[in-house]
């Protein structure tokens, strides 16, 4: 496992990483969380992503639950959560000073520590002035209870409104923030963060690396039971991902794999890994052999060589700033 720079700060993450999404709490139970986050632990992962939302907050419990029976030590850990989704109170949701102050203690009676290494606003806010945000998460900062905050999912005039507002203030600036990107999302992570890599060191923790399972071929033929896009509340996964015109794509990525030798889903992970803008890949799995197939992706960066990188680019026909059909 090679281990990155979370943009222009001093922590290193593994380049592959895991989040509890839909798996842990939800999907799975501690006795499989146990096996998927040791696998992991095993293949040089020392990151390890949650969020207050996941399974209303058992996901957190769990995972919690796993780090205390497995006896990790913290420094060798960097655990992260996020905040805006937490209850159904009006309160108990969003960006303000009071829900973050309770969403990180919240998160860390779940996960039983002390500190988190990062903390992220979920979704940006538009009810919440960013200048309040921002003072709240200076203000975990100060407290010890979190070291590093960033965003998820904001655009890039709000996390240099966000960066702004810190420095002018002389507070904790964002450090990183969680995007999708795999294969078929690009335009954000390439082309609209592409300045804020340079400007304020961003970092990334991308998420969705395999596009919710279409990236390793299991749609190709049919739509199997027991997947994400089949969980009830995740219907909009199969109705906006899982189109003939991408699965038609997925298709001929098979080739490509079975050229590098690795399976699609080590294919659709090393690719993104080939982008240096990203800190962390964030794999998911709902079995312990899923772990040990992504860890592998690591073997295959190198293997993507330029003839293969364009190979690939001639397939997805989707590079921002190229003319599209």
């Amino acid at each position: 496992m090679n281990y990155r720079r979370l943009g222009s700060s001093g922590l290193k993450l593994s380049e592959l990483s895991l989040g509890a999404w839909v798996t842990y709490g939800g999907q799975v139970g501690e006795e499989v969380a146990v096996k998927c986050m040791s696998r992991a632990y095993d293949a040089g992962v020392n990151f390890f992503d949650n969020a207050e939302a996941y399974a209303h907050g058992n996901a957190e419990t769990v995972m919690g639950n796993v780090i205390k029976q497995l006896g990790w030590k913290r420094e060798s850990l960097v655990v992260s959560s996020k905040v805006f989704w937490g209850g159904d109170g009006p309160n108990d949701k969003g960006l303000s000073k009071k829900h973050i102050y309770e969403a990180c203690r919240n998160s860390l009676k779940r996960l039983q520590l002390s500190y988190l290494d990062l903390f992220f606003c979920h979704r940006p806010d538009p009810n919440t002035p960013i200048e309040e945000t921002v003072r709240a998460m200076d203000d975990l900062v100060h407290q010890g209870l979190i070291l590093y905050w960033g965003t998820s999912e904001w655009s890039a005039t709000d996390i240099m409104r966000a960066h702004g507002i810190a420095r002018e203030l002389g507070m904790t600036p964002p450090t990183m923030e969680q995007p999708q990107y795999n294969m078929l999302h690009r335009d954000r992570v390439e082309a609209e963060y592409a300045p804020l890599y340079r400007e304020i060191g961003l970092g990334t923790t991308i998420w969705s690396p395999l596009a919710s399972g279409l990236l390793t071929g299991k749609y190709n033929k049919a739509f199997p039971s027991g997947t994400r896009a089949s969980l009830p509340g995740y219907e909009w996964l199969k109705d906006n991902l899982i189109t003939p015109e991408k699965i038609a794509k997925v298709k001929q990525l098979e080739p490509i794999a079975n050229d590098v030798g690795c399976s699609m889903a080590q294919l659709g992970l090393a690719w993104c890994l080939k982008n240096p803008d990203v800190s962390t890949v964030m794999t998911g799995a709902s079995r312990p052999e899923q772990v040990v197939e992504n860890m592998k992706a690591v073997d295959f960066v190198d293997k993507l060589d330029s003839e293969m990188m364009q190979r690939i680019e001639g397939v997805l026909g989707n590079k921002p700033g190229q003319d599209r059909e």
